[in-house]
């Protein structure tokens, strides 16, 4: 059941969003060679408690952690960890944001040092996918059209869309209905409406779309060990266009 969120109830997001997005703008300051994504889990666990909120997924099914830390062939949920950062690598990062019992969720990748071309392209076609599906985001648009502007885009580019994954209804839950695909055909799905409130999310391989699990039952990371992606926005729906509530 899709859950519609009132303007009060958009706006208690919104604070959450706002917590989330300033701290991906501390992340950026101190994310370098030599840091470790075990540093930068205690730094956004620390950060959130300076403004009376919560990481989400921390204790969610058991997840230890308060931001998933995804590097390199890592697609998502990977586990922050003591080994530093190298120049060359990308990593993303990946948190909710508790505010009063309202949530926001963003995920952003970042460039460690000096990368190569081939991964300076895919966070850019990464990131401007994002936005190519926000913008189909509108009152009486389909999630498929979303979802058919962000594959089209990517694969476009050379790059493949992670289909395990998909974007969500959010709000007092981290999951809600809807599910939101970055892959399908334009014109299908449910009709969005006003007052709903979802993530935005494709995850994106510079090779085969695949994923395997790791032995910790969270990490999925690509079949053929390519590089992957995700940059992630949470939105509402309203008349006038999207909001976007994470936006930094």
């Amino acid at each position: 059941m899709v859950i519609i969120k009132t303007r009060e109830e958009i706006e208690k997001m919104q604070k959450a969003g706002e917590i989330l997005a300033n701290c991906h703008k501390e992340i950026a300051k101190i994310i370098r060679p030599g840091i470790s994504t075990l540093d930068i889990d205690e730094f956004v666990e620390g950060y959130l408690k300076k403004y009376n909120a919560t990481p989400e997924q921390k204790g969610y099914q058991g997840y230890p952690y308060a931001i998933c830390a995804s590097i390199n062939d890592e697609i998502c949920h990977g586990f922050p960890r003591k080994e530093l950062l190298k120049d060359g690598d990308i990593v993303t990062i990946d948190m909710v944001v508790n505010l009063d019992g309202w949530l926001a969720d963003s995920a952003w990748s970042y460039a460690v040092g000096n990368i190569s071309n081939e991964a300076k392209k895919l966070l850019e076609v990464t990131k401007k996918s994002l936005y190519i599906g926000i913008e189909k985001a509108r009152v009486g648009n389909r999630i498929g059209d979303i979802s058919h502007a962000i594959q089209t885009y990517v694969e476009g580019e050379g790059f493949s869309v992670v289909r395990d994954f998909v974007g969500h209804g959010i709000g007092k839950d981290m999951h809600e209905d809807p599910q939101v695909p970055h892959f399908g055909r334009s014109g299908r799905g449910l009709r969005l409406m006003e007052g709903m409130v979802l993530t935005i999310e494709p995850m994106v391989n510079t090779g085969v779309y695949g994923c395997k699990i790791d032995d910790n039952e969270w990490t999925a990371r690509t079949l053929d060990r390519g590089l992957s992606a995700q940059y992630e926005h949470t939105l509402a729906i309203t008349k006038d266009g999207p909001i976007i509530i994470t936006e930094q």
